[in-house]
């Protein structure tokens, strides 16, 4: 049951009414109440019923982070009259949704559109269920409303903002030879084919038997191989918690995996991801599929750094179980002397015995920006000796590592994409896998 406010303004205009009984003003209120409860009766009984309303939500599949999507509802008049109707949706606030809440008068049989575009500020799941019907009486004075339960979800996706610079990648690293294959430029170490030698071909490449044969000099082509595996490793603990410009360390993470992903699939690498923090979370078995950036991204999307120290031992031990062939693996962690040296680097062995591995972590420039700026306080000058500790550590660190056979790849935001995706290139170009 509810009461509009038109009606209050409708008793309000009735109530002078009470002067003219000046000695029984109780019959006076009596009369206006009664009069104002038939008005709003009458209105409620006229009101058009709320289950005759059709709401349709249209969501998209899925919207990244930061940027714009739409949501939109159909209603439809399944009444036999005009119907004033409102509605309102339960959307998080941090979707920051543009409507929330719409009203429009449909004739009958009619249906309309109402959409609101959506700017999320968090990735992960979103679950829509309520939205609240109601249909205002003819005079305005009543209201029939109805709870409708819609259950759906909106799937908020992780940003890619070095997604134009990995399909620069590979598209510059393909070659087009009525084929769309993936040849890289560069040595190889799988044989492709027996050729005439030129003058831009190194002497190396000869192969003498041939060259026997043919009684001309003879050369063998190679073509880096495919059908490697890369395996990203997602340290989901609590030093991935940590933000840098604004963004957590997983959210850059989760960047380079896809811009990996998306560069070695494209060359006929199979890929795959483990994300890890007490206990290993999830994981996705290695695939060259075209599907494989969207089965990645749908693991890791809702994923929300523990607030616990990672097991390091027992995510390699994992890895080594379900990825037993020599495999490029890269590991995502953040480089804190203390917590590597106590968990990663006792572990580290398991995997650099068999496995190309390397270990990316995202560089804060603020504090090279400390460390290098000219103190002109008492707290910049502490605050210029601790970034100056911190990166001494931070070196040291990743002096460890590299001993222990691994490599380090430590960049700013922006540039750990790249640097990886180079450095995949890299490693597959000259067969190390």
């Amino acid at each position: 049951m509810i009461f509009q406010p038109r009606l209050a303004l409708f008793a309000a205009l009735l109530s002078p009414a009470v002067l003219l009984f000046g000695d029984r003003p109780w019959l006076a209120l009596a009369g206006v109440g009664a009069i104002v409860f038939l008005v709003w009766l009458v209105d409620w009984l006229l009101a058009t019923s709320p289950s005759r309303i059709g709401v349709a939500r249209k969501l998209p599949s899925s919207v990244t982070l930061g940027r714009t999507g739409s949501v939109s509802w159909l209603v439809t008049n399944g009444s036999e009259r005009a119907a004033s109707i409102r509605f309102a949706e339960g959307l998080a606030p941090s979707l920051q949704a543009d409507v929330r809440r719409a009203h429009l008068r449909l004739a009958a049989g009619r249906s309309a559109t109402v959409e609101t575009d959506v700017t999320p500020m968090r990735r992960g799941r979103f679950a829509l269920g309520e939205l609240v019907i109601r249909v205002d009486g003819p005079l305005g004075f009543a209201a029939r409303q109805q709870v409708r339960w819609l259950p759906e979800e909106l799937r908020i996706f992780p940003r890619f903002p070095s997604r134009a610079e990995a399909e620069l990648r590979l598209k510059r690293n393909r070659l087009d030879m009525g084929l769309r294959s993936a040849r890289m430029r560069g040595g190889g170490s799988e044989f492709e084919q027996l050729r005439d030698f030129t003058v831009d071909d190194e002497f190396r490449k000869i192969d003498w038997s041939a060259t026997a044969r043919a009684n001309r000099l003879i050369v063998k082509t190679f073509r880096t191989e495919r059908n490697q595996t890369v395996i990203n490793i997602l340290d989901n603990g609590r030093l991935m918690a940590g933000q840098v410009a604004e963004v957590p360390r997983s959210e850059h993470a989760m960047d380079a995996i896809m811009a990996v992903t998306t560069v070695a699939t494209g060359l006929g690498d199979r890929t795959g991801l483990l994300i890890f923090d007490r206990n290993v979370r999830t994981s996705v078995a290695a695939s060259a599929r075209s599907t494989q950036l969207s089965r990645i991204t749908n693991a890791m999307f809702d994923i929300e750094p523990e607030l616990a120290e990672s097991d390091y031992r027992g995510a390699f031990t994992e890895t080594l179980l379900r990825f037993n062939r020599r495999t490029m693996l890269i590991i995502h962690t953040e480089l804190v002397e203390q917590t590597l040296g106590e968990f990663l680097l006792p572990a580290l062995p398991l995997l650099t015995r068999s496995h190309v591995v390397v270990i990316a972590a995202v560089r804060d420039p603020a504090v090279d920006a400390w460390a290098t700026a000219v103190p002109a306080n008492a707290e910049e000058a502490h605050r210029h000796a601790a970034a100056r500790a911190s990166l001494a550590e931070r070196q040291r660190t990743i002096a460890e590592l590299r001993r222990n056979g691994a490599s380090v790849i430590d960049a700013v935001p922006g540039k750990l994409s790249a640097r990886l995706m180079d450095h995949y290139l890299d490693v597959k170009a000259k067969g190390k896998l």
